[in-house]
């Protein structure tokens, strides 16, 4: 009797201690699932650009992927997925305020650019014989659309349901140089299988070139996790587009074997990124489009796979597009201060950017990027996430 009671006044006493254990569990665990899928305040982020309010949307899975978008160049903010322990992580650099994308000196975090993607030469090229002049922000070329572009402007967004939101945006003819009132539609969806898939649609009541993509950078590991160039990285690509000093494809489709160039087997960022080559000292790192060889996936081109070293992420890019950019972040320099409370220092993210060649309206040799009114330009692009097993 009495070793019983000695038992029972231990148990009554160890009760505070373990109820406070599983308290402490509990409020823990559910710490955790806040701070990863509530990242961003949406009344904090909130402010007006040009008088038009931008606001912040949510689309969420079954297995808690979310994404976060805003109506200012129609971007995405933030992309939480999990890591190999089930850990959601957020693999795409952003802020945490929408002003803060209000700035030249942002690099194109996250935004659909266009409505020509990449590079055109000396801000030029001709449609049935008559000339156009781009606005020219890139040494002598205009870049992701000019000065403007998609990625500086306000959309209209519509939340259609949990899983997805719509954005359009009619672009004026002229602006920037580009002909038409160029109507585009960018669908953000994401599927219970991990997938961000991202739709494009565009019309235009003119004759005008059109080029658009997602220009997101991504750390697999998380934004501010440091470099990427222990990431593993394959391209489904036989050849790629050599580019001159000014990063303005020559014309020719080169091969990628025996160079740095060649990512048609795994291979970390960082492995070949140092050689003595002169496309390499061009891009100061790798800054090239790589011509994707017809993989199929579901009628899809695979373009790539990218592979966290610390997560075990792995993203899959498959896109109808016949070329993806590949930029190594070599840019980046701790210009500006990033969601995560880090800067965007030297090659600690990296873009894949599914697209038509760049110059293309200048390469006669490259996939046509003309759309003629009464077509419809679409294309369709999807980012799968999965982890190491």
């Amino acid at each position: 009797m009495k070793r019983r009671l000695t038992y029972l006044s231990l148990f009554a006493l160890l009760l505070p201690f373990l109820a406070c254990q599983q308290s402490t569990k509990q409020k823990e665990s559910t710490n955790t699932s806040d701070s990863n899928t509530v990242t961003l305040d949406s009344v904090a982020f909130g402010a007006n650009i040009d008088g038009k309010a931008a606001k912040l949307y949510q689309i969420k899975n079954s297995n808690g992927v979310t994404a976060y978008l805003t109506e200012f160049g129609a971007r995405i903010v933030g992309l939480w997925v999990p890591d190999r322990l089930g850990t959601l992580t957020d693999v795409v650099l952003g802020f945490k305020n929408v002003a803060d994308y209000n700035n030249p000196a942002e690099p194109y975090f996250g935004p659909i650019v266009g409505p020509f993607g990449n590079r055109i030469a000396n801000g030029k090229f001709s449609l049935d014989g008559k000339s156009y002049s781009t606005s020219v922000n890139n040494g002598p070329n205009t870049l992701h659309g000019g000065e403007k572009g998609l990625h500086f402007v306000h959309w209209t967004a519509k939340q259609v349901n949990d899983k997805v939101v719509s954005f359009s945006y009619t672009h004026p003819d002229m602006q920037d140089g580009f002909p038409g009132n160029i109507k585009i539609e960018v669908v953000y969806s994401l599927t219970d299988d991990n997938e961000l898939h991202i739709n494009y649609q565009a019309v235009s009541d003119k004759k005008t070139v059109i080029n658009l993509t997602n220009h997101a950078y991504f750390n697999l590991n998380g934004e501010g996790s440091g470099s990427i160039l222990n990431h593993d990285l394959r391209i489904f690509a036989d050849q790629y587009t050599p580019v001159d000093s000014t990063l303005i494809p020559t014309g020719e489709l080169a091969s990628v074997k025996d160079t740095p160039f060649d990512f048609n087997f795994p291979k970390t960022i960082g492995k070949d990124i140092d050689q003595d080559n002169q496309q390499l000292a061009y891009g100061k790192g790798y800054d090239h489009n790589f011509v994707l060889n017809g993989t199929k996936v579901d009628g899809l081109n695979h373009a790539a796979t990218l592979t966290g070293d610390q997560t075990g992420i792995i993203m899959d890019i498959y896109t109808q597009e016949p070329g993806i950019q590949f930029y190594s972040g070599n840019f980046m320099g701790d210009k500006v201060t990033l969601k995560s409370g880090k800067t965007d220092s030297f090659r600690t993210a990296v873009c894949l950017e599914p697209q038509h060649f760049p110059d293309s309206p200048n390469q006669p040799n490259f996939p046509s990027t003309i759309l003629n009114p009464g077509d419809t330009y679409s294309t369709k692009s999807i980012y799968k996430f999965s982890t190491i097993k």
